[in-house]
């Protein structure tokens, strides 16, 4: 019988092999489409990013570790994951750029003769310490490997308040009786409290020993005036994305609201009149980073290790500057940035021309001037970290009964 050869020396399909990815969660403050597309072209191999709010990915992130490889949040979020053991330690000697980066992420200021402000700066929870609690001496191992970092403030209507004059604005105008039932706060009890405490300090209504740890005693005072200030009719929302923060701006409900560096470029209709406090009592800072997950070992921590290296080289910080957000390597994001965005953004320089934003969209118009100026000015006033305090927990429940009724209030 005659053989078909055809048939006989046909090749085979070849094997479908499954593409390697890495799982990564976080928050939409970096877990940005256009970081994950950057990381996958030059990683070469798949990355899948999860997006939570601030809570749910610090909950998860404890709780759920076998479920991701990389956590991308905040140095203050990390003390409750790393207590439930959901972390392994990073070697600095597997992080190419661990000598350039910055000393405001090593040391806690911009050099060790600059205080550290209030809170939990990164360096107070970096190192691995040898019994495995963290701390800032420093060790070849970290917690968190640290990123994208920046100084915020909040945002206020001219229309109301009139320029900030020579002595800059006041934590007290976010509390101010001109914006009276115009205010709106970030739902976050790690952030949006500590805005209200500056506030209310500012204005001379409550004293703190230590801000960034309020006592209990401290706490209630605190919530007992943000809840007469309610009743009065002070509030009109709180918001807990950035877009929602933006939406009561175009909608001319506010004229003083915690705000973060995005909404400054899409102020909309209220460009002309809403800006970027520079307050004279010292900024509210954040630091961001990335994490191992503690079943990572093999190929798979190889490829956690190229991402978090690849995350200093330069690309993802020029996205990063665009949202108005910095960089702990600086040098290398410098390469990625125009002359006019890196004097814009890190130097404090006037701009040239329009600068474009992760979207493409104007998010800087031609003569502005980065409020509060060159990086070294910023985060040199830094007044408190966001923070989770030793008695976080009541904190954060006597925030969210006040964030509820807020809400239910709202018209």
């Amino acid at each position: 019988m005659p053989i078909d050869l055809s048939v006989a020396h046909r090749l085979a399909a070849p094997p479908r092999v499954k593409r390697r990815t890495l799982r990564v969660i976080g928050t939409d403050v970096t877990l940005l489409e256009g970081v994950r597309q950057a990381a996958i072209a030059d990683l070469q191999f798949d990355i899948e990013y999860e997006s939570l709010d601030f809570l749910t990915c610090q909950r998860r992130a404890a709780m759920n570790p076998e479920h991701y490889d990389i956590y991308e949040q905040c140095f203050h979020n990390l003390d409750i994951v790393w207590y439930w053991g959901a972390l392994q330690p990073i070697d600095t000697q597997r992080i190419a750029e661990w000598d350039n980066i910055g000393d405001l992420s090593k040391l806690g200021g911009v050099s060790k003769y600059m205080r550290q402000g209030y809170g939990d700066a990164p360096v107070r929870k970096l190192y691995v310490q040898p019994d495995g609690v963290l701390g800032q001496q420093p060790m070849q191992f970290i917690s968190m490997l640290p990123t994208a970092h920046n100084v915020d403030s909040f945002g206020f209507d001219r229309r109301v308040f009139g320029d900030e004059g020579p002595e800059g604005a006041s934590w007290a105008w976010l509390l101010d009786r001109r914006a009276k039932g115009r205010i709106a706060i970030v739902d976050e009890p790690a952030i949006g409290l500590f805005d209200a405490a500056l506030s209310a300090e500012a204005n001379g209504d409550l004293s703190f020993s230590d801000i960034g740890n309020m006592t209990v005693d401290e706490i209630d005072s605190l919530m007992a005036l943000l809840e007469t200030l309610r009743q009065r009719g002070f509030f009109c929302d709180s918001w807990k994305s950035a877009q929602d923060a933006e939406a009561l701006l175009h909608a001319d409900k506010v004229s003083a609201q915690s705000m973060w560096s995005p909404s400054y470029g899409n102020l909309g209709p209220m460009q002309d009149h809403f800006v970027e406090s520079v307050p004279r009592e010292g900024y509210r800072a954040w630091h961001g980073g990335a994490s191992l997950a503690r079943h990572l070992t093999g190929t798979k921590l190889g490829m956690a290790y190229e991402y978090l290296n690849w995350w200093l080289t330069g690309k993802a910080g020029a996205i990063m500057a665009r949202q108005g957000y910095y960089m702990t390597v600086q040098e290398k994001t410098r390469q990625y940035l125009s002359e006019n965005e890196w004097d814009y953004w890190y130097d404090g320089q006037v701009a040239r021309s329009d600068l474009v934003g992760t979207e493409g969209q104007t998010v800087v118009r031609k003569g502005h001037r980065r409020p509060g100026g060159a990086y070294h000015e910023r985060v040199s006033r830094i007044a408190l970290w966001n923070t989770v305090m030793d008695e976080y927990n009541y904190a954060a429940r006597s925030w969210n009964r006040f964030i509820a009724a807020v809400r239910e209030n709202r018209s």
